[in-house]
């Protein structure tokens, strides 16, 4: 039996037809409406101006522009139909094949995820644990063969919005190492993880509970300890599985009962300004006819987006006997500066990523914080302020566990 799963079936004929869908739903529509909105109010004032005279011009050129508006949407239909009928002979390379491929699956699915699962599953991405690019069956004779130096001391790595589990690798060459590496250096196995990011926070949170428990259960030798990392959403849907009540397994232990820390990376505890605007955009351009197709074009975006609005607020609590460590991030050296307390590390600030609230509410009471200045958001990816904080978590996690 081999350690990892083949490639998932969908092909780059599969991507090419979900453009010329999204192409026709977007592009076309929003163009025409936006066209014959603005033309309509041309109209009305060219009607007032003539008595009426314009009406018959005014009617042809509405019934043009219709016609070209059709045609091109009945062809961009056409050919996702044609390019749906080829995919499913098994035609064109796997998406999953290539870098490129795994990064435009990854970014689809954060923004509309939730849509992929409904209409094209087969573009939708599971939960699943990964290793070199595969997805590995949470079950005993794969986990052995993919993790053949598995310890008992596991880090789990959740990636954020549009990203997969290759974004812990960023920065490498520069810093010279990345997470991964540097706990395996200490003795403890990284296990990453992908998910479909554009799914709603608590679902993912479910699926990540059941992996999880899936994953200690099968793993090759005794599981004595867990810490989860999480970067930006994958903070919160760490939360959300936290939240989960735990089913005891037929034999050893509930997974939620060996995390002895959390890792947050900045994760947006109590919301994103950037989702925050990008809803109340949708909903400001909705109010004219001239403006309300982009508004649906922002409105395409995956609940998981939607619920990066508010985060997760107190009605999910930490677990109470695990030491929780939050990392911020600014453009500026100091966090108190205006512009770095202002927008942060550009989509996180730091206030949301500590779980501070403006009346002063903590979400994580006592938790270590670690501020990293003059980054952003994925500068927090193998940063090497992060990296000498880590290794210190973990020591103190195998004294606190040992």
């Amino acid at each position: 039996m081999t350690s990892v799963a083949p490639a998932p079936g969908a092909s780059v004929l599969d991507a090419l037809s979900l453009l010329a869908q999204v192409a026709d739903e977007l592009v076309v529509r929003s163009a025409r409406d936006t066209h014959l909105a603005i033309a309509d109010r041309a109209h009305r004032v060219t009607r007032r101006a003539t008595f009426g005279v314009s009406a018959v011009p005014e009617v042809a050129h509405r019934g043009i522009a219709s016609a070209v508006y059709a045609g091109l949407g009945a062809g961009l239909r056409a050919t996702s139909v044609g390019l749906d009928r080829l995919a499913a002979t098994g035609a064109g390379p796997r998406l999953e094949d290539h870098p490129r491929g795994r990064f435009v699956s990854s970014a689809v699915n954060g923004l509309i995820g939730d849509r992929l699962l409904q209409e094209r599953p087969q573009l939708a991405i599971p939960l699943a644990v990964r290793v070199h690019h595969r997805d590995v069956e949470p079950d005993p004779v794969p986990l052995a063969a993919a993790f053949p130096e598995a310890t008992g001391d596991l880090v789990f790595f959740l990636h954020g919005l549009c990203e997969s589990e290759e974004a812990w690798g960023l920065h490498r060459a520069s810093v010279g190492t990345t997470y991964g590496e540097a706990v395996t250096a200490r003795g403890w196995t990284p296990v990453f993880l992908r998910l479909n990011s554009g799914l709603p926070l608590r679902e993912n949170g479910v699926a990540l509970a059941a992996l999880m428990q899936r994953v200690v259960d099968a793993w090759p030798v005794p599981v004595r300890r867990v810490v989860l990392v999480g970067h930006s959403m994958g903070g919160l849907v760490v939360r959300a599985a936290g939240a989960v009540a735990p089913a005891p397994p037929d034999s050893g232990r509930a997974w939620a009962e060996l995390v002895s820390d959390v890792v947050t990376l900045g994760t947006p505890h109590l919301g994103a300004p950037v989702a925050w605007g990008v809803g109340h955009g949708s909903r400001g351009l909705g109010l004219l006819p001239e403006t309300a197709a982009f508004g649906r074009i922002l409105d395409w975006r995956s609940q998981g987006v939607h619920d990066l609005v508010a985060g997760l607020t107190s009605d999910v609590p930490p677990w109470p006997h695990a030491r929780y460590h939050l990392v911020a991030a600014t453009l500026t050296r100091e966090q108190r500066h205006p512009v770095g307390d202002l927008v942060g590390d550009v989509l996180v600030r730091p206030r949301s990523a500590y779980g501070r609230d403006r009346r002063g509410a903590e979400l994580f009471p006592g938790a270590d914080v670690l501020h990293v200045g003059g980054t952003d958001h994925f500068g927090l990816l193998n940063h090497p302020d992060v990296h000498a904080a880590l290794g210190r978590w973990l020591d103190a996690a195998e004294v606190g566990r040992g």
